[in-house]
Order: structure tokens, then sequence, then C-alpha cells
């Protein structure tokens, strides 16, 4: 028999997808990671399960504890699901500019949900900082620290990593990510450039975020904005510091919107604004090579976590922004 052990054993080993209506228009194969089918529904499950599961091991982390972190959404829901999963209280301070959909969820996950007003991370009061300061003080509890804990990239560098290169036999030219934590980005680089040097790695970046401008100048620089959650930073984070990067693609809304339109309409997936960050990049990068050539990235993420927004055209239109005509 085939069965998982609850939900722990239920993490990882996601399909890998083709993306038709783009692949077919490349003439590349672009290929989707489908981590929106993790069961608590995103790719953070698994840097979740690897943070709690460490602190364990380390004996940080003991019964009747509480896991703490800041967290745009999908972290601290797959926190929520495992801290459910094993007996650990989850406390959750999350930048209020996030959807509500995210932040409903996690309640209804049983998680304590702070929401704060969103602050540079250089200001005490920045999410992150926050809840390292309000883990500290309590008893039994940790800190996720989702951005700077190396957990979160060996969770890539031991499962995503290797799951991407036994689905595709090897036969990957180029892979393609946003970052957030780093963690994702950094660990399946990590992986892929060890079975392969020559592998191109490609860093997809929204606006407003200041890594599109590192990687190319060396400078932290941001410029614009981007309605996207979850992707993007200001500075390098222990989880992405040291990772190679081939390549930094810059996706603006109004690319991301087309591409999560796309996705909807031709190929029957229903996806975040990362995921268009994401397949966006990926086609940029597949222009750029040529035909022939299988481009991997991943599926952050499903749409209902956004539809009051990037699925809404009022909301759509008071950021500037449209439903595109496909």
């Amino acid at each position: 028999m085939d069965i998982r052990t609850g939900f722990v054993g239920t993490v990882g080993n996601t399909p890998l997808i083709r993306l038709n209506s783009f692949s077919d228009k490349t003439g590349c194969e672009i290929l989707g990671k489908a981590e929106f089918l993790n069961p608590g529904g995103s790719v953070k499950d698994r840097a979740a399960l690897y943070i709690i599961e460490d602190a364990e091991k380390k004996g940080l982390l003991k019964p009747g504890g509480t896991v703490v972190e800041g967290t745009a959404g999908n972290t601290g829901i797959g926190l929520a699901h495992i801290c459910n999963a094993k007996g650990y209280r989850c406390l959750i301070i999350i930048p209020e500019t996030q959807s509500q959909e995210k932040i409903d969820l996690l309640r209804a996950l049983g998680a304590e949900v702070r929401p704060v007003p969103a602050v540079p991370y250089r200001d005490p009061n920045n999410f992150v900082k926050l809840s390292g300061t309000i883990a500290a003080e309590m008893d039994n509890a940790i800190w996720a620290n989702q951005f700077d804990n190396p957990a979160n990239r060996l969770a890539h560098y031991e499962t995503t990593g290797p799951e991407l290169w036994a689905q595709t036999d090897g036969r990957i030219d180029a892979w393609v990510s946003a970052t957030g934590t780093g963690g994702t980005y950094a660990g399946v680089t990590q992986f892929l450039k060890e079975k392969n040097p020559t592998l191109k790695c490609v860093l997809a970046d929204p606006m407003g975020s200041a890594l599109y401008h590192y990687f190319k100048t060396g400078e932290f620089k941001s410029e614009g904005n981007s309605v996207t959650e979850g992707i993007g930073t200001s500075r390098l984070t222990e989880n992405l510091n040291g990772a190679p990067v081939d390549e930094a693609v810059q996706v603006d809304d109004a690319e991301m919107l087309r591409v999560v339109y796309q996705l909807l309409r031709r190929d029957g997936l229903f996806m975040g604004g990362s995921v268009g960050i994401n397949v966006g990049a990926a086609v940029a990068v597949a222009k750029q090579m040529g035909p022939g050539h299988t481009i991997v990235t991943i599926l952050c993420d499903g749409g209902a976590r956004y539809q009051s927004r990037l699925y809404n055209p009022e909301w759509l239109a008071s950021k500037g922004l449209s439903v595109p005509e496909l």
C-alpha cells in the first residue's frame, strides 16, 4: 500500500507540469513544479517542515511549545498546519498589507495572528524583526526566522532540487525562480549546480525589489512597485547569501497579470502573483536562449489566496492595473 503518514508525510514530491501555452509559443519546454499541490497549498510547506523538525532535533522546541514567525502568509500557513499536526501553538506576525484571504485562513487554522503596519526592514517594528523580539520574550518558543534560518534552504537542497533532477532525467537548461527568503532559489540552485555547473540559474524579481539591480550592478536599488506578495527584498538574506545568480530578470505587474490570466484561461491553472513573476521570467529566458531548451520554475501557490485582488477588476483598477486582454 502507498500510504503517507499524516500531513507531514504528504509534503513534497509534487508533479512537474508542462505549461503548454507558453511552451508551444516559445519552442522551449517550460515546466512548472506544482508546489500549490502541497497539503498546505504552497511551496512554503517544505521550509516550514524543515524549520520545525530542525528545532526539534536541536531540542529547541519541546512539547506544547510555540512557533513564532513573521511572514507574508504562506510560510505561516505551512507552520500553522504542521503545528496542528505536531501539537504546537503558532503565532504569526503579518504585514497588514497582505491579502485578507491569507489572514482569514491563518486564523481558521488556529494560529494567533497579529497584523502590523508594513515598514522597511531597517525599522525595529518590521514584521520580521518584531517576530524575533516576541519569540525571545516567550517561554518554550522558537522564532522560525525563515529569512535567515539555513533549514529553509536545506529543505530545497534535499527535496525540491533532487525531485526536479529526477523528473527531468537531468535534462534542464535553466532554472528560474523569484525569491523572498531565498530558500527555494538557493537550495535548488546549489543542488542543480552540483549536478551540472553549466546549468543557467536565473533570479526573477518583481518591481520594487532591490535584488535585480544588486545582481546586475552590486548596488541595492529598487524602482517602481508591485502588487505581488511574499517575494522581493531589499537585502541579502542568509539563505540567499552565496547562491550563484547567472542572470536576473525583472518582471512588471502588467506582464505578471498577463501571465497569470493566460495560465488560467489557456492552461487551466489558477495561480498566485509570484507564479506570474516566475513564469514571466521563464518566458523571457526562453526567448533569450531560443527554441529547444528546457526551463523549470516554481508554481508557488494557487490563486484563491489572491482572489479579492488579482482576480478582482475593481481592485486592479484601484492600483492602475486592468484585467489583460489575451
